[in-house]
């Protein structure tokens, strides 16, 4: 999965063969809309991605080898809290975008990607530390925010990776 952050809560995410568009609040001065949509499978508004809130949402099951076909289904996109969604794509890891804290329960979150956004972001990842420890988390925010969550986080991870998106930068995850 290949994910590009482009600022504030807006982002570029490669999975399972689909592009997924998460507009929120702000892009990249001169990142043209257009250009950011561009060959999108799927584009959400970060705050309205999903009408209702699934706090027991889990990944599909993956598909048996006599249902694939040559294209793997589109992405799900639900959401976990009024600023938070997990994108599911098939034989990828769950990505989950939050801005503020989210419900989230199961076994799956051990296996996610957690990009908590903005502001906070020492606290929310103690938090969710605490709760449950997910394969990676990764930080968008200010370069104090992300230096004060490194400072915080770093001892506490326990086998979670933990790196810092830069903007307009794609990393793969």
């Amino acid at each position: 999965m290949k994910l590009t952050w482009f600022g504030d809560d807006t982002f570029r995410i490669h999975a399972a063969g689909a592009i997924v568009v998460v507009e929120g609040e702000g892009a990249l001065p001169g990142v043209d809309r257009a250009e950011l949509v561009s060959g999108a499978d799927i584009v959400v508004a970060f705050a309205g991605a999903v009408s209702g809130v699934n706090a027991e949402w889990k990944p599909r099951a993956p598909l048996r080898m006599l249902e694939v076909d040559e294209a793997m289904r589109q992405p799900e996109v639900v959401g976990l809290g009024q600023w938070a969604l997990v994108i599911d794509a098939d034989g990828e890891a769950p990505l989950v975008l939050a801005r503020e804290e989210f419900a989230a329960v199961g076994r799956w979150v051990g296996q996610a990607v957690v990009v908590l956004v903005g502001e906070g972001l020492a606290e929310r990842g103690g938090a969710l530390l605490g709760r449950s420890a997910p394969r990676l988390i990764a930080l968008a925010g200010t370069e104090s925010e992300v230096d004060a969550a490194f400072d915080a986080l770093r001892d506490r991870l326990d086998g979670t990776g933990l790196i810092a998106l830069e903007r307009g930068l794609a990393v793969e995850v």
